[in-house]
């Protein structure tokens, strides 16, 4: 897909960094002190919205749960910082790749190279999610540092008018991308060090964000247990590793009871759980799981309280 750089006249993101006025360029030790003190802004601006990203991400759940799409959008840097996310959700949760959806200008050609002028094209925007078909029942995340990317604002226009709930990130107040979302996080996260770099303090405060909401979406969806990726897909040799070091914590287990529980559940983490804990079949821990709703938590109480060894929900629960 063809990236584009945000372009911000007269923004706090936009102007230059009181924090840097003065400094010599070559004073490398300087210019990097300015530079934390924006990052340290940037995740202070995460956390003065945190109820707003528990909500959303509330929200995002319940959509997922329901059989909705996810679908993220951007343009230049903060394109690169909803596609980054997105592309992280079926290894690190589990989610279903065809469920979602990466919005950015130009389409998908030339995934790394910086084309400016997509991001102005509005009609490009509307394209692009008309593409998508009926969207009621889906969510979308839409990310702009100005909140007035042409692209961006017409793609939420366009989601909301076919029923996507949406989430709007921007770094400007009353922006027209926060206008038009159902759900607005306004991340305040002030000057740049290096004037119109959004990609540095507001690509932080982006970056923290997505990952807050992204990541308590997979706690509602139980796909985290005790700090752990429960629902990971291991599809390479450190994620299989991870997997059985994750079932090996959970259930108490050596790494070799561990291993052979995965082989079992086919490399599932969730039911490998239930497994090595002593449930007797894949088929039985899949049971118990689908009563749980997924939760790994609720899944280990029920077996338990019903006998480790039992024969799933349909024995009580």
């Amino acid at each position: 897909m063809v990236f584009t750089m945000s372009v911000l006249p007269s923004l706090n993101t936009g102007e230059r960094c009181s924090d840097t006025v003065g400094i010599v360029t070559t004073d490398e030790a300087m210019f990097a002190d300015a530079m934390l003190v924006s990052y340290r802004r940037a995740i202070a601006s995460v956390a003065a919205v945190s109820t707003d990203i528990r909500t959303a991400a509330l929200r995002l759940a319940t959509i997922w749960r329901s059989g909705g799409r996810l679908v993220y959008v951007g343009a230049g840097s903060s394109g690169l910082a909803a596609a980054e996310d997105a592309a992280e959700l079926p290894g690190t949760f589990g989610l279903d790749q065809g469920r979602i959806a990466i919005v950015l200008p130009g389409g998908a050609v030339e995934p790394f190279r910086i084309d400016s002028a997509a991001e102005d094209d509005a009609a490009a925007g509307e394209r692009s999610i008309a593409g998508l078909g009926d969207l009621s029942g889906d969510a979308m995340i839409a990310v702009s540092a100005s909140g007035s990317t042409p692209f961006t604002v017409a793609a939420v226009a366009e989601a909301r008018r076919r029923g996507a709930f949406v989430i709007g990130i921007a770094h400007r107040p009353a922006s027209p991308l926060l206008i038009g979302a159902d759900a607005s996080i306004l991340l305040e996260s002030g000057e740049e060090a290096l004037r119109g770099s959004t990609r540095l303090a507001a690509g932080a405060a982006q970056k923290a964000a997505l990952g807050m909401l992204s990541s308590l979406m997979g706690l509602e969806l139980g796909h985290i247990h005790q700090g752990l990726m429960v629902n990971l897909k291991a599809d390479n040799a450190k994620l299989r590793e991870r997997a059985q070091g994750i079932v090996a914590t959970i259930a108490g287990v050596s790494d070799a009871k561990a291993a052979s529980a995965l082989r079992e559940a086919g490399g599932d983490v969730k039911p490998a759980v239930l497994i090595a804990c002593g449930v007797s079949s894949m088929k039985d821990a899949v049971n118990w799981l689908a009563a749980a709703q997924g939760r790994i938590d609720e899944a280990l109480r029920r077996a338990r309280i019903n006998g480790i060894k039992g024969e799933g929900p349909n024995k009580g629960a």
